[in-house]
């Protein structure tokens, strides 16, 4: 007995020692975890979605996993295939979610470069920045229009230029609004007489970072495409055969659980392969 406590009371001092040479790995794990969370706010945010925050999203997930296994349960009887849907169901609205916020960050992306000139035409005309900002709201690309109105109404209801500009900074969630804001408020704070350079330069990098990355993506969608097609296809055999239910009855043994999960894996990994294969990468937000 007192040789078995000693082997345990060494073998919790060893795993001590060596879980003691991973702290930065730890720390980095919930750092990761955080921008995670953070960057499904901002594709909520760019999809339109206000009303809903991330624990909502992943509360409708579930929600959604849990009805469909439900449902899918009562139709085919097989566990494993209801099963294999209600993840497929789950992951749902977390996939419309972020094509809806790539969608918006590709328009937005085509915009910036007008809306740059916009606000370097009114500085040269004289006017202040705030109220160059504000003219976006009517004048400017019309997918700009709404966060700009709503920059004016905080600007006029509370005349806080730099906390008007953290609320716009939140309310686009897009890295090239950070830099632009940055810009502007450094300028509104600092002076000088090189804002109108800095935008020129700006607007003039944006547009041919926007017309470099328009042809790398027609020439790369068809990756995007063939690796969608190639993971839904065969379930959407599975949901073909689950209209016949003798069709089904092989997903009952193990065998055929163990097929599906296989399955499962091998679709999800070269699924994740070919799109970061032919994605381009996304520039990320530096200046919360």
């Amino acid at each position: 007995m007192s040789g078995a406590i000693i082997g345990l009371i060494l073998g919790l001092g060893l795993a001590c020692i060596w879980w003691s040479f991973w702290p930065q790995s730890e720390q980095a794990g919930r750092r990761r975890r955080h921008s995670a969370l953070v960057r499904l706010d901002d594709d909520l945010r760019l999809a339109g979605v206000r009303a809903v925050s991330w624990p909502g999203l992943l509360v409708s997930c579930l929600i959604a996993t849990g009805v469909v296994f439900v449902l899918g349960l009562a139709l085919t009887r097989v566990p494993a295939v209801s099963l294999a849907f209600a993840l497929m169901a789950g992951w749902a609205p977390l996939a419309v979610i972020r094509t809806r916020a790539r969608r918006k960050r590709s328009r937005l992306r085509e915009v910036w470069p007008d809306a740059v000139d916009h606000i370097a035409s009114g500085v040269r005309a004289g006017l202040a920045l705030p109220e160059a900002l504000i003219q976006l709201g009517q004048r400017g690309p019309a997918e700009l229009r709404p966060s700009f109105e709503a920059f004016g109404h905080d600007y006029r209801a509370s005349g806080q230029f730099a906390d008007s500009l953290d609320r716009l900074k939140d309310r686009m969630a897009d890295p090239v609004a950070d830099r632009l804001i940055e810009a502007l408020r450094l300028a509104r704070e600092v002076g000088g007489s090189d804002l109108g350079r800095v935008l020129r330069t700006l607007s003039t990098f944006l547009r041919e970072d926007a017309r470099s990355r328009a042809e790398l993506e027609a020439r790369q969608s068809w990756t995007v495409n063939a690796a969608r097609l190639a993971m839904v296809a065969p379930w959407i055999v599975l949901l073909l055969m689950a209209t016949r239910g003798t069709a089904l009855q092989a997903y009952r043994e193990p065998t055929g659980v163990l097929i599906l999960i296989i399955g499962a894996v091998l679709s999800i990994v070269a699924f994740q392969v070919m799109v970061r294969i032919g994605r381009l990468p996304e520039e990320q937000r530096v200046l919360r």
